[in-house]
């Protein structure tokens, strides 16, 4: 059984998408599994859009990424844990290549990660930098986190002293326990945080954090860039 878990504020207008790219893909491999969202005080058709879809709703009022992973975590009945944000499709070529690395020993990883729509020039750019040290420190992007239960039971899960940040935390605790893999296939999420709050703002915020150190991740103040609405500005 594998166990995809998506967390989910306000993402009426791409779950559909996300929860269709799933079941195609987990369909073509032919795996049992389940879709579970986590649910976190939305105010849309968020919750409505999951359950017409198929998938278990879990209703939370958190308003952090790291605990809402969690929650859907404890709800999840399989063995291995995919998270997937919900702006965020998956192609069937990347589960397939998840499971065979945790079927050759890994207790989890990662995938490259593309935008669907590059909002900008520089977007390019940025993704290639990331997927580098993606790779070279075997950090998965949050969009996209597969891992083994007991492995992820074993570290205690996503680290809730942390409202960014928390899949990196994770990435180097369960390093610790196994090989961690990286694959060179990727994932297509949304660019709608480049469109919102562009170039000035994200190095802005790189730069900030890089000064600040964990405990600028440990801290929901700063944090606009995950936790404003879509479509609002950042503030400073």
């Amino acid at each position: 059984m594998v166990s995809f878990i998506i967390p989910a504020h306000n993402e009426e207008a791409l779950l559909g998408r996300t929860l269709d790219s799933i079941s195609l893909a987990a369909r073509k491999i032919a795996i049992p599994f389940e879709i579970i969202v986590v649910d976190d005080a939305s105010e849309d058709q968020t919750a409505e859009i999951a359950r017409t879809a198929g998938a278990t709703v879990v209703s939370v009022q958190l308003r952090q990424i790291s605990a809402v992973r969690n929650a859907g975590a404890r709800c999840a009945k399989g063995d291995v844990l995919i998270f997937v944000d919900a702006d965020t499709m998956l192609p069937p070529r990347t589960l397939r290549g998840a499971l065979k690395a945790l079927d050759r020993g890994a207790v989890g990883g990662g995938a490259m990660i593309d935008f669907d729509d590059k909002p900008a020039i520089w977007s390019g750019l940025l993704i290639r930098m990331w997927c580098a040290l993606s790779r070279a420190m075997h950090w998965a992007a949050g969009c996209f986190v597969f891992v083994r239960r007991d492995a992820f039971e074993r570290v205690g899960g996503f680290d809730e002293n942390y409202f960014a940040g928390e899949e990196i935390v994770l990435s180097d605790q369960l390093k610790r326990l196994g090989y961690f893999v990286i694959l060179r296939e990727n994932v297509v999420t949304s660019g709608r945080k480049i469109k919102t709050h562009g170039l000035a703002e994200t190095l802005r915020l790189g730069v900030r954090l890089l000064i600040a150190g964990p405990g600028g991740w440990q801290r929901r103040e700063g944090l606009d860039y995950w936790y404003n609405r879509r479509d609002e500005p950042a503030g400073d």
